[in-house]
């Protein structure tokens, strides 16, 4: 009982905020729209989805009038809340790639690496002030049959030609890297992902954006879409914004095109930050490479170094509210917190002592395949894309590029993908959806606890092409 009771003395000073939005560097909000506008493109969302999207059109043709209209703040909802994790894939990983498009798995990585570099560079041009590191990502194996699918599934890339820059770390290996007792193995993908400041991220995009010419409004909610002579009308609370082509970057919530709608659901994650540790804690931990991590569980946890040299702790839980609504009441989960505290000490129990200053939560768009969906409207006028579950850091620039193909009517490598062209399954209305998943997180936790063995239920929804990703 004293052990649980000092590791939820750890939160006792937490704040109820994302850390990266607490941050004495937040730049004002842009005014709200007032009276009418019109203009060739209307982004609507302030998320990396609306601000990628609105950069690369003024990128692509420097006279095009671009407006983006956020209902909030620009980068307030998961743009701000996530761990910070820029990945390089465009399928939620190679696993899931492989199993949906085979045929298109190199041609997806290599698009999914290009975008990447494409990232990097716009952090350099606009100077983006974001702590962006290419220290890449290392799955850890917390139990002996974790550290057996690692090494298999490595000698599987190795086969298929997909394991340039990907190594396998045996225990001795990892912990050198990272110093815990829980780890046995890792896989660790030496270029494929970044670690950066989410917030500041968004925040440096809106710079951007507003540098090129690009008019931004916050606190402008879109609240109705429908057409208007040649192009389409918004209407916002104080105004309304007329625009040949429309892109929406509203991923978790609801589409202005209603059929959408079916193919997402919020799902809301959880994390906490640490104080900075200081050089004795952090050289108990190694860690130099500062690479993010994740462990191979399916209710798993991502964790990585802050610039100041705070862990981010997030992930496990993964909680679907009934009847899929987004809701602020949703954003804290004291049982999650605690949970998460007692987890992170199991796993550096070098660092008992440390204490929690920031958790918070967020809700995050998932779809049935995990990875993003893309689409038009409106005889083409509109497009959208959506479903990004939890790894839209990076894959949202691509989106980006997807929205802006499709609007314009090209056939590219991008839109020729069969990931573009078709959609996931879509979700089933209440109860079925909550029912669905709550089944699926259920079997997920036994498999955790049963040496990674799939029940029936979860053999089905493989099958089907169906899931929930914890």
């Amino acid at each position: 009982m004293s052990r649980i009771h000092d590791r939820t003395a750890s939160l006792s000073e937490a704040q109820p905020v994302p850390y990266w939005l607490d941050d004495p560097g937040k730049p004002r909000p842009e005014p709200a729209l007032t009276g009418a506008e019109t203009c060739d493109l209307l982004v609507v969302g302030g998320g990396y989805s609306g601000l990628w999207t609105a950069l690369i059109a003024k990128e692509r043709d420097p006279d095009r009038d671009v407006v983006l209209v956020e209902g909030h703040e620009v980068g307030w909802a998961a743009s701000g809340r996530n761990g910070g994790f820029c990945a390089a894939s465009l399928t939620h990983g190679l696993g899931n790639g492989l199993t949906r498009w085979p045929d298109e798995i190199h041609r997806l990585e290599e698009l999914g690496a290009r975008n990447l570099d494409e990232i990097e560079k716009a952090v350099a041009r606009y100077s983006l002030d974001c702590e962006f590191e290419r220290t890449g990502e290392i799955d850890v194996a917390t139990e002996p049959y974790q550290a057996e699918e690692l090494r298999a599934w490595h000698r599987e890339l190795g086969e298929r030609g997909l394991a340039d820059g990907i190594e396998f770390l045996d225990a001795d290996a990892v912990r050198e890297q990272v110093d815990s007792p829980t780890f046995r193995a890792g896989l660790w993908d030496r270029r494929g992902v970044a670690m950066l400041h989410p917030a500041k991220l968004a925040w440096g995009l809106k710079r951007a954006c507003r540098g090129l010419g690009v008019r931004v409004y916050e606190h402008t909610p879109a609240l109705t879409l429908r057409p208007y002579g040649a192009g389409m009308a918004v209407r916002t609370p104080y105004g309304a914004i007329r625009a040949r082509h429309v892109a929406l970057g509203t991923n978790v919530f609801p589409n202005l095109v209603r059929r959408v709608r079916a193919y997402t659901v919020p799902v809301y994650d959880y994390a906490l930050m640490t104080e900075p540790l200081t050089p004795g804690q952090r050289a108990s931990i190694g860690w130099r490479g500062r690479q993010g991590l994740g462990d191979s569980a399916n209710q798993f946890h991502y964790f990585r170094l802050s610039a100041d040299d705070r862990i981010l702790w997030g992930g496990y839980d993964a909680v679907y509210p009934y009847g899929g609504r987004v809701r602020a009441e949703y954003e804290h989960r004291p049982e999650t917190y605690a949970k998460l505290a007692g987890h992170f000490f199991t796993c550096f129990p070098q660092l008992e002592g440390v204490r929690f200053t920031h958790a918070w939560g967020g809700a995050i768009d998932t779809c049935s395949r995990f990875s993003a969906f893309f689409g038009t409207a409106h005889q083409g006028k509109v497009a959208y894309a959506a479903g990004f579950t939890g790894l839209g850091v990076g894959a949202t620039r691509f989106g980006a590029d997807v929205m802006l193909d499709l609007l314009a009517g090209e056939r590219t490598e991008r839109t020729a993908l069969e990931m573009v062209r078709k959609k996931p399954v879509p979700f089933p209305p209440e109860p079925f959806a909550w029912t669905g998943i709550a089944l699926t997180k259920w079997s997920l936790a036994r498999a955790d606890s049963h040496h990674g063995r799939r029940n029936l239920w979860l053999r089905t929804m493989d099958r089907l092409g169906l899931g929930f990703d914890s």
